[in-house]
């Protein structure tokens, strides 16, 4: 029987896989233009909210927890206009969720109830609180890459 270390390890770290999955499914359809396309007047592009989901499991886990030395620029996630190939941006945000799931199996025990502080994040005071609201940030994103992916690929009427 695998103890709770385990559990709670493989979990994450399937989760985050999953993640990864429904991200590439989701933008394959897309061209780089596309990548980087506002469907509407307001909100974000895949290609910004890719760049966010990098940048943030960059910071809040490689940075804080991992201590990969990643320093974000939050706002150039949102703002950045250098609309770079989606054979760029992808395999930044796999790595992204690649260090996270490492940093995940290398937890003991007892790292997951450790103290976690980071700007922005005022609701995670351990480890595993990190781990589980980055988890949910990110799916939330991908709900939105989805009808972003949805909006951009339909035939035009």
């Amino acid at each position: 029987m695998a103890d709770l270390n385990e559990v709670v390890a493989g979990t994450l770290s399937s989760y985050y896989e999953e993640v990864r999955t429904k991200v590439h499914e989701w933008t394959a359809p897309l061209s780089s233009d596309q990548l980087w396309r506002k469907p509407y007047g307001y909100g974000n592009s895949v290609g910004h909210l890719l760049l966010h989901l990098t940048g943030n499991l960059n910071y809040y886990i490689g940075a804080r927890i991992a201590a990969t030395g990643y320093v974000r620029d939050r706002d150039r996630e949102f703002n950045d206009t250098v609309k770079r190939p989606k054979e760029e941006v992808l395999p930044d945000f796999d790595r992204a969720i690649a260090m996270v799931v490492a940093t995940i199996r290398a937890q003991s025990p007892n790292d997951w109830t450790a103290p976690y502080s980071a700007e922005r994040e005022p609701h995670s005071k351990d480890r595993f609180s990190a781990f589980f609201r980055c988890a949910a940030h990110a799916y939330h994103h991908v709900g939105q890459i989805i009808y972003l992916s949805k909006e951009l690929t339909k035939p035009a009427a």
